[in-house]
């Protein structure tokens, strides 16, 4: 079940290359249009409401073009737009996966990223190698004139190795997997109606790995003697750095996870249509991915008069009159358990562009959520775009 969030009281998108931005205020934050005022200071956006000032802080080398500010002839459902145009001195689209930062030769750390469990301590990498990605056994089918002789065969890491997937990486199992890891014959992956380019074989049962400790699904043993990580659901971090990085809530490191790989596979692919799919390869949610110069804010409800007093559990005000536009990706999404989408989604998993990115399935679960909340926080007339629904990913 669905649950609605209320509309940003404030939602700000700005788009670098596009040196624009807009900015829209929920109706109960106008009065009178006329009372509202944008300004520019000190490397942020201020918005001058009748409750308060509101400040967003910008990345280094972006700023407002004064005068630049176009209010809408009328207050409608979303409320007040305010159009501007921005100042770019330099671009910020930086991205920072566990994928592009692992290195051969260095020491790592592996933790579940639930409970903080350690996985594998100390580790080091002989050898760390990208998998080939997609679809590639069928665009080797398609364009090859001889049979592909990797067809039936996998790719698997030799000991001290790392293989890099697109959401995923391989390891070889070791002693310490016993003390850490559990496996179970999961059927719910069972492949009775996959993807046609998943690469899974009908009846193909996975394997799941999980945390000891918290029983969270972990990825899945490839064989006996491999292990398959997702990024979505482990914190790798160099040894020197301990045990301290799992502090991000879940939602928010998930969000990031998937961001930053959208990210780098349109950078270095030119691929922008992403199929979310489950291990078994049932495609879950279709994925657009619109545009990664996006910098987006919002105030979640108004802030109070500066006059009222403060208790000691409100000491969040000054937090709750500022805050930082953050990197994030704009993307168009369609839920596959939707029967009314039924045709984009078969046309989409006959198109061999689509990338398919592979993920336990409560994860592709949380994603969906994660999707959908942002969704119904966007004012009404940004929720939509032709038949697909809108959302941003913060990276």
């Amino acid at each position: 079940m669905e649950v609605m969030e209320k509309q940003h009281f404030i939602f700000l998108e700005l788009r670098q290359r596009l040196q624009s931005g807009l900015i829209v205020l929920r109706n109960d934050a106008v009065e009178d249009r006329a009372e509202i005022n944008v300004s520019s200071g000190d490397s942020a956006l201020k918005i001058r409401a009748p409750d308060g000032e509101y400040q967003v802080k910008l990345l280094p080398g972006l700023g407002l073009v004064e005068g630049s500010c176009q209010k809408s002839a009328e207050v409608n459902d979303d409320g007040l737009h305010i159009r501007l145009r921005l100042k770019v001195d330099q671009c910020s689209e930086a991205s920072d996966s566990v994928i592009e930062r692992l290195r051969a030769q260095e020491k790592y750390c592996i933790l579940c990223q639930s409970c903080g469990a350690m996985l594998f301590k100390d580790r080091v990498f002989r050898r760390v190698l990208p998998l080939p990605n997609g679809n590639w056994n069928a665009l080797v089918d398609d364009w090859c004139c001889h049979p592909d002789p990797f067809a039936n065969r996998k790719l698997l890491p030799k000991e001290e190795d790392c293989l890099l997937g697109d959401t995923y990486f391989l390891l070889t199992w070791d002693s310490s997997c016993d003390q850490s890891l559990a496996q179970e014959v999961d059927l719910s992956h069972v492949n009775s109606g996959s993807n046609q380019h998943s690469g899974k074989k009908p009846g193909h049962r996975n394997v799941g790995v999980f945390c000891k400790k918290c029983s969270a699904v972990l990825g899945e043993a490839v064989t006996t003697e491999v292990v398959k990580f997702y990024i979505t659901q482990v914190v790798v971090t160099q040894s020197e750095d301990g045990q301290s990085m799992i502090t991000q809530p879940r939602q928010r490191f998930l969000e990031r996870a998937l961001a930053s790989r959208l990210f780098e596979l349109s950078s270095v692919q030119s691929t922008f249509r992403f199929s979310i799919q489950t291990p078994g390869g049932k495609a879950m949610i279709m994925i657009w991915l619109l545009n990664t110069d996006t910098l987006i804010a919002s105030f979640s409800e108004k802030a109070r008069s500066s006059d009222s007093p403060i208790s000691n559990s409100d000491r969040h005000l000054d937090e709750h009159q500022s805050c930082q536009a953050v990197c994030a990706s704009k993307v168009l999404y369609l839920p596959c358990t939707h029967s009314k989408h039924q045709e984009a989604i078969d046309a989409w998993e006959k198109d061999i562009s689509v990338h398919p990115l592979p993920l336990p399935q409560s994860t592709c679960e949380e994603v969906l959520q994660l999707l959908t909340a942002c969704n119904s926080r966007l004012p009404p007339s940004l929720r939509s775009l032709n038949s697909y629904q809108v959302a941003y990913l913060r990276r």
